[in-house]
């Protein structure tokens, strides 16, 4: 008898990794919601329309799905992470775990998975944590936490993350089982683990590979999304006076509605694909300003004065601040962690990783196409995703659980 999928609802879902893991072990995602519209658009291409973009805060669980069996959720995490050294207590952001709980409360799915960074364990010296696992508790569910790192499981990459599990079934929270280890010596007489994946063997491939926004075939697989940043040094050329975006998207739309010319009209010109289109824009911030050779081309296009070029193309060597962004990844080993900002370094020292090779690093598919107007907005998706492999493993053990509590029912 063909068994129906389990049913997953996901909060703060992103581009979509723990979904795709829980997919990809056969459940079925019937709602999801994010509040960032990048990751809405990758989310939408790659898994479906059931995604809703929007505050959370905001939408009530009469707007949601009922009967869900599992509910997932990478709650907000920069207010818990190690490398936001002002982390406080009471960050506003420490707080979105709360929606999770007020949607679990309202829909009693069988069980929750909660993913959050390792710095949340020690925040307050352990007071978050414990007060988490007392919330989820109150509302009846058995609850247990676990550092996981990624690499230990078949992910090409060194990622602690704490893994929430919680059930109301009265059964156990089930971790899935280390698969890999740094090397393959036994662990003991009943355990013998897999090598962990090195950088190397994920992406190596790609070394070589001229960075490209085009679709590419590389060793048969077609390859979307290689496209990064060739900035590898500790200086770099910025803006010499600040410059407020809001200010110059403004004024520019300003003189391109006095030329008369669409933004469609200005990619043309210059010869970019939806780049011309941030130049006009901010909301969310998503918008840029022209480095000073657009610029320059589009006074001549717009005729615009002579008002904001001091502060447009006035460029000085200025230092990188932040020693991380110019380390240089693990080759022979899993990656470093991944992050929302700047990738590291490639060991080619030409570049840094592409969105790609990072989507590899986190195991997202080949065919999985990120969206959104800048790499740097793909790379903050797959900086903030959970990596698909271990979420699937996850999902399966939760599988598992619930299948045999139906089996006995049914015996």
């Amino acid at each position: 008898m063909k068994r129906n999928k389990l049913k997953v609802l996901s909060l703060f879902a992103g581009a979509g990794g723990m979904d795709l893991g829980f997919k990809n072990a056969g459940y079925e995602i019937i709602w999801a919601n994010d509040f960032d519209p990048d990751s809405v658009k990758t989310y939408k291409r790659n898994l479906g329309n059931h995604i809703v973009l929007g505050d959370i805060e905001k939408i009530k669980t009469n707007h949601m799905p009922n009967n869900p069996d599992v509910v997932i959720g990478g709650f907000p995490c920069q207010g818990f992470s190690i490398a936001n050294l002002s982390r406080r207590v009471d960050d506003s952001r420490n707080k979105l775990y709360k929606q999770m709980l007020r949607v679990i409360r309202a829909k009693k799915p069988k069980y929750f998975v909660a993913e959050n960074v390792s710095g949340i364990l020690t925040l307050g010296k352990g007071a978050v944590i414990e007060k988490i696992i007392k919330d989820f508790k109150s509302i009846g569910y058995k609850v247990d936490y676990k550092l996981l790192n990624a690499a230990d499981y078949g992910v090409p990459q060194s990622r602690k993350r704490v893994i929430i599990l919680g059930n109301r079934l009265d059964l156990e929270n089930p971790y899935p089982k280390q698969t890999h280890q740094i090397s393959t010596k036994q662990k003991n007489l009943f355990d013998m683990f897999e090598k962990q994946i090195s950088t190397k063997e994920a992406i190596n491939f790609l070394a070589k590979v001229p960075l490209t926004n085009k679709t590419i075939y590389v060793n048969n697989r077609v390859i979307h999304n290689h496209v990064g940043d060739t900035n590898v040094h500790d200086e770099f050329w910025g803006r010499k006076y600040p410059v407020n975006q809001f200010d110059i998207c403004d004024y520019l739309k300003k003189w391109r509605k006095k030329a008369g010319i669409s933004t469609k009209k200005v990619d043309e010109h210059f010869g970019y694909a939806h780049t011309a289109g941030h130049w006009f824009r901010k909301d969310n911030n998503s918008g840029s300003i022209p480095n000073p050779d657009d610029w320059r081309g589009l006074k001549k296009l717009l005729g615009f004065d002579n008002k904001y070029d001091k502060q447009v193309t006035t460029m000085v060597k200025k230092k990188i601040q932040f020693e991380q962004s110019l380390r240089i990844t693990n080759w022979k080993t899993p990656s470093d962690t991944l992050t929302a900002t700047s990738p590291e370094i490639h060991v080619n020292l030409k570049r840094r990783l592409s969105v790609r090779e990072c989507a590899i690093l986190q195991t997202f598919p080949d065919d999985f196409i990120f969206e959104g107007a800048t790499y740097r907005s793909m790379h903050k998706q797959i900086g903030n995703a959970v990596p698909v492999l271990l979420a699937e493993k996850i999902a399966k053990e939760i599988k598992k659980m619930i299948q045999s509590k139906s089996l006995r029912r049914a015996a």
